[in-house]
């Protein structure tokens, strides 16, 4: 009788320890209140949500809007610019080529792409695959290259690599380069012939089933189910941004998807590499990707929050400790877009978020307070402490701002006419811009976009942007600095603007802009001047638009119309020629404009 009783209270206890177990509480209990909270909260107009565990996508969900204007809902399935979340796509090739023994991780990178080439020998010689793939190549970011002077070219940005100077040693710092993935990206069109794009198709998105992902914000656009873009405009109002085509950069960071083909692409790194059972990427490579390869910071703790800590890259992927548990990830941002892409390999639980919301907090705020609950950490309150920092910023911004000096020196005017700061201005690694005069003011005319320049003081301007709705931004207290300077003959001929930190700033030469002008207006600058007997300049023409000087002893001479009746030697900088007429309109006189003084020549 006593053993039967031991064992039903056995029994009881079992069942007992198994209800309290089956009782446990789910983990995303309540999660689309908070979801929604955050949301309105951060102003955003929309995002969506995946999460992954092992092999299996346990939650996917959008909230808000994919286009905030006709209220379209955002789902899981809505295309989001994923930004830099691309660059663990375009280090996968290498992993596959290292693969297959067609590329060495540790050999110069110039070894597979010759057209590479930096700043100077040394780098040349040293910088290898693997220092592209982790940030320790000693170049910073020189991002407005790209950003502030686009291009439709790939060959072009990379021709820009040789111009940008380093500002420390190969391999003695971690410093983000977007140029360093667009070179991978070319790397790998080298090794197979085939586009960058249609690697990453063939090679990672079909075995994955991400069917409706792709490469370009104008294929995006196509998309039944595509979100717009969205900024938040003095902190309150939600204004769309238009797509911003980064074709050019796109292994960097022009990948378009959605949470739940991004859940594949977590599954497979959760998983080894591979897929449904089947390898996609190498094992090999997988975990070398989410190992340390180079130190970022010191990541040191939060006082209040001492359990996170650590700040490492690996290839295409950040590696931290999160509250006790290593964490791999990655953020990407673009106009109008934010993403955070991350998983945690040792408890087989994945992350990904995706906003329409311009360098939004949003996915930092998601995916940490899904972690605590995955994690079965003590929630913290991210969303609350986004909005104390919030308003903390503000109040300091507040005090800040009575607290700043200018260094602007008062009663100062510009040297020159407006006129004469007008025209085309180049750098060989960053490309070029146009200054030009619309009325009385200055305007600086970018591939993404204009900015008013607004004098500041001597022949320093502040570039204000011009937004296309609001009209001119002047809600800063702190604008871009244009820096003209002049030669010995008074000229214009180079800006400075400090565009990279770590280096003096960066000077463009001035290319006066060509004016239209007529082959019957060009003809009565032809003939023979002298400037003594026996020594003289024969103007002439090539085709109907080319007015051409030649002096003897000396190459020919291309002359490019500036003004009226001035010309710029096209191949010498600071050298012009002005001609002068009579009342009559007859050309009686060329004036040659150089550093070393004005020569003049009658004509014959």
């Amino acid at each position: 009788m006593k053993q039967f009783l031991l064992f039903s209270f056995l029994l009881a206890a079992l069942a007992g320890t198994a209800q309290k177990k089956k009782a446990a509480p789910d983990p995303l209990a309540g999660i689309d209140t908070l979801m929604e909270r955050i949301l309105k909260d951060r102003k955003a107009a929309g995002f969506a949500v995946a999460v992954v565990k092992k092999d299996k996508v346990i939650y996917a969900k959008g909230f808000g809007y994919r286009d905030y204007e006709k209220k379209l809902p955002a789902t899981e399935n809505t295309l989001f610019a994923i930004g830099s979340c691309t660059k663990a796509f375009t280090s996968s090739l290498m992993g596959l080529f290292n693969k297959d023994n067609k590329l060495e991780y540790d050999k110069p990178a110039r070894d597979y792409l010759p057209e590479l080439r930096f700043f100077n020998d040394d780098l040349n010689k040293g910088v290898t695959v693997r220092d592209l793939m982790c940030h320790r190549t000693g170049l910073p970011r020189h991002d407005y290259s790209w950003y502030l002077f686009n291009s439709d070219s790939r060959d072009s940005l990379l021709q820009r690599i040789r111009y940008q100077e380093p500002t420390a040693p190969l391999r003695q710092t971690w410093q983000y380069n977007n140029f360093m993935f667009l070179a991978q990206g070319m790397i790998a069109e080298k090794l197979s012939g085939a586009s960058w794009e249609k690697n990453i198709q063939e090679k990672i998105l079909l075995p994955l089933g991400m069917k409706t992902s792709n490469f370009s914000v104008l294929d995006m656009a196509k998309s039944p189910d595509a979100a717009l873009g969205y900024t938040l405009h003095k902190d309150s109002l939600i204004w769309k941004t238009d797509y911003y085509n980064i074709n050019a950069m796109g292994p960097a960071g022009s990948i378009n998807s959605s949470v739940t083909e991004m859940a594949n692409w977590v599954i497979t790194w959760i998983n080894g590499g591979k897929f449904n059972g089947k390898e996609v990427l190498p094992a090999a490579y997988v975990k070398e990707a989410m190992s340390s390869q180079m130190v970022i910071g010191s990541g040191l703790p939060d006082p209040e929050i001492p359990d996170a800590h650590f700040s490492n890259y690996g290839f295409g992927w950040m590696m931290a400790s999160y509250r006790g548990h290593y964490r791999v990830e990655h953020g990407g941002n673009i106009d109008g877009f934010s993403a955070s892409t991350c998983f945690f390999p040792t408890d087989s639980i994945g992350i990904i978020v995706l906003t329409n919301q311009n360098a939004s907090g949003v996915p930092g705020i998601v995916r940490n307070s899904l972690a605590d609950r995955l994690l079965q950490l003590k929630p913290i309150d991210w969303n609350g402490r986004a909005n104390a920092a919030r308003e903390k910023a503000k109040k300091a911004e507040k005090e800040g701002a009575a607290a700043i000096v200018s260094n602007k020196k008062t009663g100062t005017s510009p040297t020159h006419k407006k006129e004469e700061y007008t025209g085309l201005f180049r750098h060989p690694g960053y490309g070029d811009f146009e200054i030009t005069q619309r009325s009385d003011s200055l305007y600086m005319l970018t591939r993404n976009g204009e900015a008013w320049l607004r004098h500041y003081h001597y022949d320093v301007f502040e570039a204000l942007p011009v937004d296309k709705h609001f009209g001119i931004d002047t809600s800063s207290r702190e604008y871009l600095k244009i820096n003209f300077h002049y030669n010995s003959a008074g000229d214009i001929n180079t800006v400075s603007i400090p565009l990279q930190g770590g280096l003096k700033d960066i000077e463009f030469t001035r290319t006066a802009k060509a004016k239209e002008i007529s082959k019957s207006d060009l003809e009565k600058f032809t003939g023979m001047f002298e400037f003594a007997p026996g020594s003289g300049v024969k103007f002439y023409l090539k085709g109907d638009k080319t007015l051409f000087a030649f002096l003897e002893g000396q190459p020919e001479y291309e002359l490019v119309p500036v003004a009226k009746n001035k010309f710029d030697l096209k191949i010498l900088s600071g050298y012009s020629v002005l001609f002068e007429e009579n009342e009559k309109g007859e050309i009686i006189s060329a004036s040659f404009i150089q550093p070393n003084g004005t020569f003049k020549a009658k004509k014959k």
